[in-house]
């Protein structure tokens, strides 16, 4: 064959690979940056903007922002914690609480970066810091998102019971609403759901020989593996302790900041509202069914959901702007001051280690 016949400008399968896995990393990165601007751009049509800076300049008692920051670190220790937990139940030798707690403050951080990106980065720095196999590590970080999604699912419906009034009033004011609504309670979602369920158990069974079905297959028995050791570890009882502790901190967050703003105060000391207690469980929820879309560390998609949430109470759109935006700030503060904090400590450990390995070869 004349070699002279190929085209010069053919690319190469190996070119090929490097330009399809160039564009699918350039768009995790344009998409969510793309979702976070549209949605904040978005915010900012739809509210008073001299209105929200009113209210950040004249109209915030910081010292609950505070708290709402000292809560937020204190909710990153003990979710430490608790990922230690099942990191000695998967095998992996006790690791110190401020390396645990660094691993969570790092991954928030990145996080503000790139979605999901953290989680990715404490599997990595654990199992490099013990010397223990990625997947391992990867199965319990995989254990502990489970674990959390449970707990949203069961706020979800504690918000259905004890916010219906403010959840029928969404169904009733909003086409969104209604849609939502008419799709819940027909049968078509269920049916549609069930068939899906069918169709993709029978393309496993008949393409449980390929290697891509193969590599789903062992992702899923994975995420069971990091799932299942929750009900067999040593400590069960503390993991659940640690599991309420940290939801309770992340309502405290948006509850205490009710306190910051006159038109959210009004909610704690309105009686009908019971201390304010479910106008911040709703915002609550509603903020953490937010964070499933893929934007920067929630930026957007949380402060339209919490301004959405608050209307539901007669909070006006640039006053509940107004509320999640500094929330939000501060709350990404305080992630980035964490996550500067990490850093520095990991830097500190690995000099003293490599100082440490230094002296034990001069000794011998």
């Amino acid at each position: 064959m004349d070699v002279s016949t190929i085209p010069p400008s053919a690319p190469s399968p190996g070119r090929r690979d490097g330009l399809t896995t160039l564009i699918v990393k350039a768009l995790k990165v344009i998409v969510p940056l793309a979702i976070s601007a549209g949605l904040v751009v978005w915010l900012f049509n739809k509210v008073d903007f001299h209105r929200v800076m009113d209210i950040i300049h004249q109209g915030v008692d910081y010292r609950y922002i505070f708290a709402m920051m000292a809560i937020t670190v204190l909710s990153h220790v003990i979710r430490g914690v608790r990922w230690g937990l099942q990191l000695r139940a998967a095998g992996i030798p006790r690791i110190p609480v401020m390396a645990e707690s660094v691993s969570i403050f790092g991954a928030y951080a990145l996080n503000l970066v790139f979605p999901f990106l953290g989680e990715a980065w404490r599997c990595v720095y654990i199992s490099r810091r013990e010397g223990c196999k990625l997947s391992t590590v990867v199965g319990t970080d995989l254990g502990d998102r489970i674990s959390d999604a449970v707990m949203i699912l069961l706020l979800i419906g504690l918000t259905l019971v004890v916010a219906r009034p403010s959840i029928d009033s969404f169904l009733d004011r909003y086409p969104l609403g209604e849609t939502i609504d008419r799709i819940t309670t027909g049968g078509e979602l269920w049916i549609w759901l069930g068939a899906t369920v069918i169709l993709l158990a029978a393309a496993d069974y008949l393409l449980r020989g390929t290697r891509t079905v193969k590599g789903i297959n062992l992702s899923i028995r994975r995420i069971w593996d990091g799932f299942r050791v929750l009900f067999f570890m040593k400590g069960r009882g503390l993991y659940l302790v640690l599991t309420v502790a940290i939801w309770v901190c992340y309502y405290l967050e948006a509850y205490v900041c009710f306190f910051a703003f006159p038109f959210t105060r009004e909610l704690v000391t309105d009686s009908g509202y019971f201390l304010g207690l479910v106008p911040g469980l709703v915002v609550f929820v509603f903020g953490s069914c937010s964070m499933g879309i893929p934007s920067n560390g929630g930026l957007g998609a949380w402060n339209i959901a919490v301004m959405f949430a608050l209307s539901l109470f007669g909070i006006s759109d640039s006053d509940g702007a107004a509320y999640s935006i500094v929330c939000w700030s501060f709350q990404a503060l305080i992630l980035i001051i964490t996550g500067i904090y990490g850093a520095f400590y990991i830097m500190a450990t690995r000099r003293r280690a490599r100082r440490e390995g230094i002296t034990t070869a001069g000794i011998k």
